[in-house]
């Protein structure tokens, strides 16, 4: 494990593998390097070098509520300047569900430094949208207003990430609650708005400009409809839809082992795609 300082905020990460073409993978929600070590080193195994962080306000990084777009735009940012500390001028780039927002920000902001998206657990649909903004946005926007910095310190969500940096706990005390409340409107606008959008975070006109080559698993649950891992297929110009085999659920979130299990199986799809990724690439 290691940290770098990346756009003003500490990046907690791991490189899994010596050698070979670069990966970058992230998990969903806001969870740290755990949710996708394990298939990181399933696909180092193959030959490849991974790249696994916590993104700002996950994991064990820094905090930083701030920035110009939303928050997945900044995700991506990040992942391109930790990237390029690294030496990695292109990779492929993918996650799961809120990584996946990631990786196609990625692509859109980085096209040049893409060699293909790895995108499983696709978000999208106003079941999706308006879940997901109360749990990323809009609970921490009420607890600045009912208590300032010290009630947005309390909450589950960044209590845990002052237990993980220590530092964290002055970061969050010193911003401005205006400032921050703010940022977090602003960061919810743009999810809510995804509502009417292929996937949250894109427009139909920005996923066909993606000429990367992609592979796609769909999701099974109301978070992440099949339907919409399926559209994306036919809106990216170079895509490729693959399947577990899962069935679907009328859940917000479907089993997590049932998605552990197929582990082996998502790997070994990600590792036949990125060797045939050459070959696959629009010119």
């Amino acid at each position: 494990m290691a940290n770098a300082s990346v756009r003003g905020v500490t990046l907690h990460y791991e490189v899994i593998g010596n050698s070979g073409p670069w990966v970058a993978i992230a998990p969903g929600g806001r969870r740290g390097i755990e949710g996708v070590q394990s298939i990181a080193q399933r696909i180092a195994a193959a030959g490849y070098r991974v790249l696994v962080h916590d993104r700002r306000n996950c994991g064990a990084s820094g905090v930083s509520i701030d920035g110009e777009g939303s928050e997945y735009e900044i995700w991506a940012d990040d992942l391109h300047a930790l990237l390029t500390q690294l030496g990695a001028t292109r990779a492929f780039v993918g996650g799961s569900s809120s990584g996946c927002r990631m990786a196609i920000l990625y692509a859109l902001r980085f096209p040049t430094a893409v060699e293909g998206l790895l995108i499983w657990r696709v978000t999208g649909g106003g079941t999706a949208a308006r879940r997901l903004a109360r749990n990323y946005y809009t609970q921490y926007i009420e607890a600045a207003q009912s208590g300032g910095m010290a009630a947005v310190c309390e909450t589950e969500h960044f209590k845990a990430r002052i237990a993980e940096r220590a530092e964290n706990r002055a970061r969050l005390m010193a911003m401005d609650v205006p400032r921050f409340i703010g940022v977090m409107e602003r960061w919810n606008r743009y999810f809510i708005e995804g509502i009417d959008l292929p996937i949250i975070g894109a427009t139909e006109a920005q996923l066909r400009s993606i000429i990367a080559p992609a592979c796609v698993i769909p999701g099974n649950d109301n978070s992440h409809p099949r339907r919409v891992g399926e559209n994306l297929v036919t809106l990216l110009p170079n895509a490729k839809l693959h399947s577990l085999g899962l069935k679907d659920y009328d859940l917000d979130l479907s089993p997590r082992d049932e998605w552990n299990e197929r582990e082996p199986a998502l790997a070994k799809i990600f590792i036949d795609f990125m060797g045939r990724a050459p070959t696959l690439a629009v010119n």
